[in-house]
């Protein structure tokens, strides 16, 4: 087995499927800490952000070609993810305790999207170095289907997985939380002394 092979089977059957198990993982610590009464919807909306900054970049590494365009693209929506992710932090711990538990989850996701960004980047290097302006060839800023290059199974099961285990849990926590509040982004309850994170 080639070392190309090896970096995509890591990519494709270790790196994403952490990224669902630590989406899942974190919702169920928000549940854990009664989200809807603390943080509410507005939460869940950061939270929906989060998961569109990082499925945007994975929509594009399934079905258009990868170059300096879609590497460009992942590195955008890392680094945007990891200012969205200081936000909700920010908010979270004003309202609700943040266990270790959900930390540590955090850094799952806050480091999975950094993974894929390098082995991608290993996997397509001339345009890795194109990119920022080194390597033998130019960075090419193109969309170009490459439906087939990867198996069908996959990108389905990749798609359902992604709609089931990541966006319906956040629409249904955004629901609760709206629900909660009577319509309203963030419950007017005060936060009981002790839910602040040290």
């Amino acid at each position: 087995m080639s070392h190309e092979a090896v970096t995509l089977a890591v990519l494709m059957y270790g790196i994403v499927p952490l990224w669902f198990l630590a989406g899942l993982a974190d919702w169920l610590c928000h549940r854990a800490t009664d989200i809807q009464h603390t943080t509410g919807a507005k939460e869940s909306l950061l939270h929906l952000l989060m998961f569109s900054e990082v499925a945007v970049p994975l929509l594009a590494c399934l079905f258009l070609e990868i170059n300096a365009l879609v590497i460009a693209l992942m590195v955008v929506g890392f680094l945007a993810h990891e200012a969205t992710a200081l936000w909700d932090v920010s908010y979270a711990v004003t309202r609700r305790r943040v266990s270790p538990i959900e930390q540590h989850v955090h850094s799952f996701l806050e480091l999975v999207p950094l993974m894929a960004l390098i082995l991608v980047g290993t996997l397509h290097w001339p345009q890795a170095l194109a990119l920022v302006g080194l390597g033998p060839e130019p960075a090419r800023f193109t969309l170009r289907w490459t439906l087939g290059d990867l198996p069908v199974g996959y990108v389905a099961t990749i798609l359902g997985a992604a709609f089931v285990v990541e966006f319906l849990p956040y629409v249904e926590e955004l629901a609760r939380g709206w629900r909660a509040a009577g319509g309203r982004l963030a419950p007017t309850r005060r936060p009981a002394e002790g839910n602040r994170h040290a």
